[in-house]
């Protein structure tokens, strides 16, 4: 009955890609559209690893976004499955997002990724972010300089402050077709919980580590598990590169090491709606962005 109902209201789903140059805010604009934080985001570029399905569902339709790593040149393995990740993403979905910055102009980053997707027969719309970082007058000529170079309609969008995000999403669903709902309503991700804890701890060594830290570093939850009183109980592991990298991101005392996890286990209370304790471990890893069956392990395959 309630399918019958949904196709006598032109009830629309499909799935929908964001793809665009890292750090153009692919991740915050889809935490955006749902109203939940489940994508990691960072100031840094490349910090989105997989192709991470968000759901989006109400009364008109469901929408599944894919939000992709951002596309750059490979310089190792774990480099090399981000980018499958981004060009899979692409394959049986039904609208495009291209997403560029306004405080920016057309690069070769853009032009690499327009030369990708400018001969699909999908609706492509690009979405032109962090609008409210200019004046309307430089946004005007920004927005003109994008229509020029992609011949697309472009919606100009603050993801960070959740502006003409209704626009975007009434265009979306308009150009979805017909069908059925994919997911639960109350469903806002495909990943299991495992993956958004991971992902949410990532995120706070990211953000309070800032430069000291590269991009060598992977966290692994390995257990999970509602103890009497309901709570959460969460042991996960984050793994290094250098013995040096342990040091800092442990910290003097151990107090950045617990700084990440007062910041990360309010994320993941926030998320679960419960109490949560999160037993944080740092060990080293050596090159294990070089090593497939590592990458594997540490959760990054199809």
């Amino acid at each position: 009955m309630i399918d019958l109902w949904r196709m006598l209201m032109n009830y629309k789903s499909g799935f929908v890609t964001v793809i665009g140059r890292p750090n153009v805010g692919k991740s915050t604009l889809v935490n955006q559209l749902i109203g939940e934080k489940i994508n990691i985001i960072s100031s840094r570029p490349q910090t989105t690893r997989n192709s991470i399905k968000a759901i989006y569902t109400e009364e008109r339709g469901q929408i599944i976004f894919i939000d992709t790593p951002g596309i750059h040149k490979a310089r190792n393995e774990l480099d090399s499955f981000m980018l499958e990740q981004a060009y899979s993403s692409l394959e049986g979905i039904d609208v495009i997002i291209f997403m560029v910055e306004c405080i920016s102009s057309w690069g070769r980053g853009d032009q690499f990724i327009f030369n990708q997707i400018k001969g699909s027969k999908k609706n492509v719309v690009c979405v032109m972010n962090k609008i409210d970082s200019l004046p309307t007058k430089e946004l005007m000529v920004r927005k003109n300089e994008y229509e020029r170079q992609t011949g697309m309609e472009v919606i100009p969008v603050s993801a960070q402050q959740g502006k003409n995000i209704d626009t975007l999403i009434n265009w979306v669903l308009d150009k979805l077709p017909e069908g059925p709902q994919y997911y639960p309503e109350d469903m806002m991700t495909d990943q299991i919980e495992r993956f958004v804890f991971a992902e949410l701890i990532r995120e706070k060594v990211f953000h309070l580590t800032r430069e000291e830290v590269p991009y060598g570093i992977a966290v692994l939850v390995e257990e999970v598990k509602i103890r009497e009183n309901e709570d959460y109980y969460i042991r996960a592991e984050i793994y290094v590169e250098k013995k040096s990298h342990k040091g800092i991101i442990i910290g003097k005392n151990g107090k950045m090491l617990k700084s990440i996890g007062r910041q990360a286990r309010k994320d993941i209370e926030d998320l679960l709606q419960t109490k949560v304790y999160l037993d944080l471990w740092v060990k080293v890893l050596k090159d294990w962005r070089e090593k497939k069956n590592l990458l594997h392990r540490m959760g990054y395959k199809d």
